[in-house]
């Protein structure tokens, strides 16, 4: 028989968040995977679970720990898998393991608890749903524009994690990509020093804060925008195919530069002009 991973989630900040299941599924694993195996056990200590074997689990060597960990179940173990704190695989590895247990058959449960994008949510005064969880934003500025375009016209709030010396700047770049939004920063979540700062991205010059800890930032969905006149999106078009650009491309190229139209609007709309 296969062991069973069990995906744990443990308090972001708060020991009072520690769920009894949690508790008790630590308590019975064989092994524990962590990314930082001292801060795992110093919790299980706090929490009065000791005496536990850890293996390390971290973006660099999770895809060489595979093959031992998938050893281990079938000797029959009970895997646990912690992250430093929250939920593991939110911005953290293990879901290459994830992925690798499911393909040989192998039973993957989740003992669900706190979340720090879920928990920032709950407190951030944004609409909370749709959302899109964008884990850690790339640390170039190029790639992280890159990544925030395509919701720059979606109606969705964003969530992401970043570090407190790089808020100030990401945010003028999500102004610079997304527009006018609100946002909310959330730091030290569940902690003694817990923080909601709430705030709008054409407003940064008037940010004064000082930051501490990991900040969990959510961004608002774009603000309700007239969509533009069909006058204006015929005029950019037309414009565009006398410079030499072909009525696909131009449809692509308008959509960027406008509000309230698709690219197959535009292009009916090429097609309707072009009958007439």
């Amino acid at each position: 028989m296969y062991g069973t991973v069990w995906i744990v989630a443990t308090p972001l900040g708060n020991l009072g968040d520690f769920s009894p299941r949690a508790r008790q599924t630590l308590e019975e694993a064989d092994v524990i995977l962590a990314e930082d195996t001292r801060r795992a056990g110093h919790l299980l200590q706090l929490a009065g679970v000791a005496g536990k074997r850890f293996l390390s689990l971290h973006e660099h060597n999770e895809s060489s720990r595979i093959a031992e960990v998938l050893a281990l179940l079938e000797q029959g173990q009970q895997v646990a898998v912690v992250s430093d704190a929250g939920t593991p695989l939110i911005a953290d590895p293990g879901y290459r393991l994830v992925a690798a247990c499911r393909q040989q058959g192998i039973s993957v449960v989740p003992v669900p608890g706190p979340c720090a994008p879920i928990t920032a949510l709950m407190a951030s005064g944004l609409p909370p749903y749709p959302f899109v969880f964008l884990g850690f934003l790339p640390r170039k500025g190029g790639d992280a524009r890159t990544l925030l375009r395509p919701y720059a016209q979606i109606g969705a709030t964003l969530v992401f994690f970043e570090r407190k010396n790089r808020v100030l700047p990401t945010l003028e770049l999500a102004f610079e990509v997304l527009g006018e939004r609100e946002f909310c920063l959330a730091r030290e979540l569940t902690k003694k020093h817990e923080q909601f700062i709430n705030g709008r991205l054409g407003q940064l010059r008037d940010f004064t804060e000082e930051l501490l800890g990991e900040v969990t930032v959510v961004i608002g969905p774009p603000e309700e925008i007239a969509a533009t006149s069909r006058t204006d999106v015929l005029d950019r078009v037309q414009g565009m195919m006398r410079a030499g650009m072909h009525a696909k491309d131009a449809a692509r190229t308008v959509r960027d530069q406008t509000s309230g139209w698709s690219v197959k609007e535009i292009y009916e709309l090429i097609v309707e002009q072009n009958a007439e």
